[in-house]
This record gives C-alpha cells, structure tokens and sequence, in this order.
C-alpha cells in the first residue's frame, strides 16, 4: 500500500471493503502462481486500463504513486540482469508493480472508516480469547493515514536542502525524517491522550 487517498471520488468507493481487500487477497495469490511475462504484462495492461477508467485525474494519482517503486526496479532488473537471468528479473519485477498497483488500487478507492470497520471485523475472532484489538486497528490506521502525509513531508525536506546547497542529500535526509516522524507520533500520542485513549475513542464510536 503506497497511497491511500485519492484526489477524486470513483465508482469503487462504494464497493464494499471486505470485497475489495478480498479479491486483493485472491489476485495477489494468483500474481504468484504465474511465470509468464506475456501473461504479466497483459495483466499489466489490465490494471492500467483500470485507472484510466477511473478518470485522466485518478490515473494520474495511480501512476505516480507507483513510480516511487522505480529504485527496486532498477535494482532488481540489474541484479538479475548480470546474472544472466534478465527474464526472471522481468517476471518478479511486474508481479511486483502488479500487486502493489492492485493494492494501491484498492487502497485508493476505500475510505480509512470503511478499512476501519473492516478490520475490527477481521480481528473480532481474537476478542473471544480476551486481545484487545483496538490498539493494532488504531496503529493500522495510522499508519495508513500518515505513509502518504510523511512522503510528502519528506519531499519539503529534500527540496529545502536542495535550495541551500549543490549536493544530493543522499543520507543525510534520513536524521530529520526520522526525526520528524517522532515528532508526529508525539502530536498523534498527545492528540489520543486528549481525547481520553484508544478504549474511550472506541467506546465513543
């Protein structure tokens, strides 16, 4: 999951969340029992062909958020490119942007109380054996919510170094991000504590 949001609203927003993560599920396990690119790259197709149904706006959403996957392409068409397995390379590579282009899809195109609900569905099973479940619903939500929020953050940071100095950051970005996301999980931990926990929050719903 790369995005989880999308700047317009589409016809899967109203298919239900159960549905959606479970033909992801049932894809995604199909993606791996294929071995032919031509297959793969039909299936490629497919799913382009998918977000730009959806709209020139959401299509243009889609790509770029799968375009952050270009360094592991790269890498991986590399690797087995030298060792003389460049067809290989080729199948994991658009299994890869496959499944996480149907993932992003999904993700897309349900909103973060319908993936809420959903999960508190999925993990009902582990409430009978006295788990609290409403801390991994809370964390999964957060996570959801702030991956794309800290992307962006980060790329605010790059382009002030940018600004300032002739070099790629490279390495150096990592302190201040990883600095920046403490700082948010603070103001989130503050923001949970205010409103009276995650079992007072649960209870309110």
């Amino acid at each position: 999951m790369i995005s989880l949001t999308s700047p317009v609203k589409t016809r899967l927003h109203y298919w239900p969340a159960g549905l959606k993560f479970t033909a992801l599920c049932a894809a995604t396990v199909g993606l791996f029992q294929i071995a032919d690119i031509v297959v793969h790259l039909a299936i490629l197709a497919a799913i382009c062909l998918c977000y730009g149904a959806l709209g020139l706006t959401f299509f243009r959403a889609g790509v770029r958020n799968i375009r952050l996957l270009w360094p592991f392409v790269v890498i991986v068409l590399l690797w087995h490119y030298f060792s003389d397995d460049f067809l290989h390379g080729a199948v994991i590579v658009t299994r890869m942007l496959n499944a996480l282009a149907l993932a992003n899809l999904v993700t897309m195109t349900t909103r973060l109380d319908a993936l809420m609900d959903f999960l508190r569905w999925c993990l009902a099973p582990l409430r009978y054996f006295g788990l609290r479940t409403q801390p991994v619903e809370i964390a999964i939500a957060l996570v959801v919510r702030f991956t794309p929020v800290l992307y962006q953050k980060s790329c605010y940071i790059r382009d002030a170094w940018l600004v300032r100095s002739p070099r790629k950051p490279r390495w150096r970005l990592i302190i201040p991000i990883a600095t920046l996301a403490l700082d948010d999980a603070d103001h989130v931990a503050d923001a949970l504590k205010a409103r009276g926990g995650i079992v007072k929050i649960e209870d309110k719903k």
